[in-house]
This record gives C-alpha cells, sequence and structure tokens, in this order.
C-alpha cells in the first residue's frame, strides 16, 4: 500500500527539474501561489474552450437578413457594432451560406441538442470524475481530461477543414468532449483544499474562481478574432490553449502539499506546538527527506476515497446541490441566451447586432466576478455559507426584474441592470462550487479517515450541471411565447435555490444566537462577580 501510493504521489517532473537548477526548495508559501497559478490557468482553459459553440452559430446557422462587418472583438475593438443590411461579407467556406447540416430550418434546433447533449454528457461524466479524482494522482487525472478535451475541442474544428457535414460527427465531438471536461472542476477544487485550510477559504477561492469569467472572455476573445479566417480555427485555438495548458499542469502542479514535504492543512500535526509554522514545515520536510533515503513512507500519503452514497451523507451536501441546481439553470441560461436576448431587445430604441451583442454580453462575466468575490469574502467575515449564499440568489430576483424592466432604455442602464444581476447570480454559484465544497470535503464527519474532496464537488456540481443543461433547454421554448416568460422562470429558479437552502440558513442564525447568548451570559457573570471579589477584599 505504501509503495503504491509513493508511486501515486510522484513529485511533478518540471518541480524536480526547478528543484535541480536552483539547488533548494520553494517555501510553502511559493508553493500556494503556484498551485493557485496553474489550477486558476487551467480551469480558464476549460471555460475557454467551452465558448467557441456560442461565437460561431451565427456563422454555422447565419442571419438571412443582417450582415455584421467582422471587427476586432471586444476589448480590442468596439463594443457596439450597428446593424446593417445583408451585404457580402467573407466567413471562410460558408460565405453567409451558413454550414450544412446546421444551415436548415431546424439548424437552431440542431444547434441546441448539441449544447445539450455536451450539457448532460458533462453532468453524468461529473460523478463518475469526481470518484476517480479521490482515487487516482489529482496531477495525472486532470492533466488527462485537458489535453483529452484539446483533441476532441480541436477535432470539432476540423470538420471545416475537412469538409465533414453529419450532424453524427458534431454530435459525437461534443459528447465526448463534454466528458472530458466533467474532469476539470472536482479536480481543481480538490487541488485547491488539499494545499489551504477553511480560514479565508471563501476570499481566497472567491478571487481564485474568477477563472469561469476569465475563461468565459477569454475564450470569446480567441474565438471572434480567428473567426474571419474560417470557423474551424475558432475551434482549434481554444483546443490548442486547454492542450498545452495540461501539459503544464502534467509538469508542474503538485496536488497534495504531502507530494513536496508539507502537512496537509486539513489534517491534524502533532508536534511541539511552541514551535511556530514554519519551524513546522520545515521539521516535516527534513524527516521526509530522511524517510525517502530509507524508503520510509511519507506522513499522510494514506488517502482512502468515498463512495457517492458516503459523500451524500455527508451533512449540506444534498441542500447544496439541489441549490446548485437551480443556480446554474440561472446562470447557463444567461451564459448561452443573453447575447441572443441582447440582440433582439431595444436598447435606448436601437437594435444592436450580434456580434455588438456578444460584446455587450461579456459585461455579465465581470459583474460575475465581483459577485463570486464578495460572496466569499462575506461568507468568510460572517462564517455563514448557506445566510450568503441564500441572501445572494434572493438579492437576485429583483436586480433580474430591474434588467428585464429598464434594461432598454439607454446602453448605461442596461449595462449597469446586467452586471449588478451577474454579481447577484454568479456570486452563490461560484461560492457553493469552491469553498462550500471544499468544506464539506473536508468535513468533520470524515474524521480524518477519508478524502472526498473530489467526489463532493462531482455531486454538488453535478447536480448544478443538470439544471445548466435544463435552463437553456427551456429558455429555447419559453422565448417563443415571449422574454417575459423566460424571466418569470429564472424567478423562479432564484427563488427556489434560496428556499432549498432555508434549513441550513436557520441552523447557522440559531448557532449564532446562541453563541451569542452565552458570550452575553458570560459577561453579565463576571460584572456580577466583580463586586463580590472587592467586598473579600
Amino acid at each position: 500500500m505504501a509503495e503504491n501510493n509513493e508511486t501515486m504521489n510522484a513529485n511533478p517532473p518540471g518541480i524536480l527539474l526547478i528543484r535541480s537548477i536552483r539547488r533548494k526548495d520553494w517555501s510553502l508559501k511559493t508553493y500556494k501561489y503556484v498551485v493557485l497559478l496553474i489550477t486558476f490557468i487551467a480551469y480558464t482553459s476549460y471555460h475557454a474552450s467551452r465558448k467557441p459553440s456560442s461565437i460561431v452559430k451565427s456563422v454555422l446557422h447565419p442571419h438571412p437578413f443582417l450582415n455584421e462587418t467582422v471587427t476586432n472583438p471586444w476589448p480590442i475593438g468596439p463594443l457596439f457594432v450597428k446593424r446593417e443590411f445583408l451585404g457580402s461579407i467573407d466567413l471562410g467556406k460558408s460565405k453567409k451560406k451558413g454550414w450544412e447540416p446546421f444551415n436548415g430550418e431546424d439548424g437552431t434546433s440542431k444547434l441546441g441538442e448539441i449544447d445539450v447533449a455536451f450539457l448532460a454528457c458533462y453532468s453524468m461524466g461529473m460523478y463518475v470524475a469526481g470518484h476517480l479524482g479521490d482515487s487516482l494522482d489529482l496531477r495525472l487525472f486532470l492533466a488527462t481530461g485537458m489535453i483529452g478535451s484539446g483533441i476532441f475541442v480541436g477535432l470539432f474544428g476540423m470538420g471545416y477543414f475537412w469538409n465533414i457535414h453529419a450532424f453524427w460527427f458534431y454530435l459525437v465531438m461534443q459528447m465526448v468532449a463534454g466528458l472530458f471536461q466533467a474532469t476539470g472542476w472536482p479536480s481543481v477544487v480538490a487541488v485547491i483544499g488539499n494545499w489551504f485550510g477553511k480560514r479565508k477559504r471563501g476570499l481566497i477561492m472567491g478571487v481564485w474562481n474568477a477563472h469561469t469569467s476569465v475563461g468565459n472572455i477569454s475564450g470569446s476573445l480567441m474565438a471572434a478574432a480567428v473567426l474571419e479566417y474560417g470557423w474551424g480555427w475558432s475551434f482549434i485555438v481554444p483546443g490548442a490553449f486547454i492542450f498545452l495548458a495540461g501539459i503544464m499542469v502534467y509538469l508542474l502542479l503538485p496536488a497534495y502539499p504531502e507530494d513536496v514535504g508539507f502537512p496537509c492543512p486539513n489534517q491534524p500535526y502533532v508536534d511541539d506546538p511552541s514551535k511556530n509554522n514554519d519551524e513546522e514545515a520545515q521539521t516535516v520536510k527534513e524527516n521526509m527527506a530522511v524517510n525517502a533515503q530509507f524508503n520510509v513512507p511519507r506522513v499522510g500519503s494514506n488517502r482512502t476515497s468515498v463512495g457517492l452514497c458516503d459523500a451524500c451523507l455527508i451533512p449540506g451536501v444534498i441542500p447544496f446541490a439541489l441549490c446548485l441546481f437551480f443556480s446554474k439553470l440561472v446562470a447557463y441560461t444567461f451564459l448561452y441566451w443573453l447575447p441572443f436576448y441582447l440582440s433582439q431587445t431595444a436598447i435606448g430604441g436601437e437594435y444592436v447586432s450580434v456580434k455588438s451583442a456578444g460584446n455587450l454580453s461579456a459585461l455579465f462575466d465581470v459583474g460575475g466576478i465581483v459577485g463570486g468575490i464578495l460572496a466569499g469574502h462575506l461568507s468568510d467575515k460572517l462564517d455563514a455559507r448557506a445566510t450568503t449564499a441564500a441572501s445572494f440568489m434572493y438579492a437576485a430576483i429583483p436586480s433580474m426584474l430591474l434588467y428585464r424592466k429598464y434594461g432598454g432604455t439607454s446602453r448605461f442602464m442596461n449595462i449597469l441592470l446586467m452586471m449588478i444581476a451577474g454579481l447577484f447570480v454568479n456570486g452563490p454559484y461560484a461560492l457553493i462550487t469552491t469553498a462550500v465544497s471544499a468544506d464539506l470535503g473536508t468535513h468533520s464527519s470524515l474524521k480524518g479517515d477519508s478524502r472526498a474532496l473530489a467526489t463532493v464537488t462531482a455531486i454538488i456540481d453535478g447536480t448544478g450541471s443538470m439544471g445548466a443543461a435544463l435552463g437553456p433547454l427551456l429558455t429555447g421554448f419559453l422565448s417563443s411565447k415571449g422574454w417575459d416568460a423566460v424571466f418569470i422562470m429564472l424567478v423562479v429558479g432564484a427563488l427556489s435555490a434560496g428556499l432549498l437552502l432555508s434549513r441550513l440558513v436557520l441552523s447557522e442564525l440559531s448557532e449564532k444566537f446562541s453563541k451569542r447568548l452565552a458570550f452575553e451570559q458570560h459577561n453579565s457573570e463576571d460584572s456580577a462577580s466583580q463586586p463580590l471579589l472587592r467586598e473579600r477584599r
């Protein structure tokens, strides 16, 4: 068993090379920065590789009456682009005729089927990927998933160069890519949870979770920047990005602190209490260096995974998973349909082009970055994850209604209300998928015997991804009845997400009130005992 763990947790080859060149190791603080940076880039590449399909939809199934001059994407080019009548435009082989099989009357349905197939495979694959992530070496597992994702995203784009018009080819490429993409989130959250204890975890993960929005924006920019050379490049470039990022993960990511000689922050460490943290870390490193010479198993390397059923029994997993179902339903509806909504809705009395709508929708993710950081900071400050998440979901309801009612009055109001909606919609989504998942994956009920970070993350985000697939699908039907029906669905989703956390919110509040009451009673007893002490003197 020790031999197996030793092999499983081998040092990343890139770090071994750096050590040999520097002739000394990095500090614990440096390793934490490296882990944050590498996992940030890794998941940025995951989200960047998901964006091309939304960017090329207007090329695969072009609007029959509109033409838009291909310019540099925002922020390099203008945010708003005027809508023009149909004219000549060169978009590679498509030349405004679209791409069979997506340019027929059922083209939008087929594009929707590809989106749903991707999200369905992603959601189902998440449950398996989470358990595998806790059973296998996270570095190798994550790198394999990223390289596989890059290959199949690139193969989808190669359909352009190979002149493939069979619908099944594009469907299969997206489905397999969805399965590989499922490896990402459970793995990166587990790595961060391995390296960072619960203290300030919400704030750290809130800032770190900006990779979701950065990936969405960078993916849009990459795909749009090469679109004029042929839509296939819009898939190949992001695919190459995640492929290269996967190689970086394999070379440089230390998935566990124990792999490089530091104790895991989620496991108790017994040592001389007079020593400070740096001395403890140094002692552990020296001991492990000596142990390595005599093939002694490393401290804390014995990790066992837990099953899906056992992980579901951890207090809070099911309520947060169901909450995320509705939270991602709302968030992914905005992700997939906001550009289309903007192109169909008058802003300041004018209609914007599809490209302009895509540029404008990126600002929703800017609000999401602020929301993720704010939710993480507040949940740390209040020590109340459920209360913070529920409050944000309730606040999302009026923000979405205000955006629907007043977003069309002017460009300024549209941008402002969109960013506010993004803040409240993405805030709890970011909090639940990061800090909450990491907290529950290291819950005290596990008694330090097992690791459940990736499994818990997979259960929560896998359930949420089902909502992510359902929201855009329902929007396709409801939008034909009017956008008010879509926003009613979003309001019901946000309300349901908040209500599902009610029991946990009440538990957090009652715990805080009982602590405050005990503190006040203790103070009153102390003040009452003061006169008695004076009398005795």
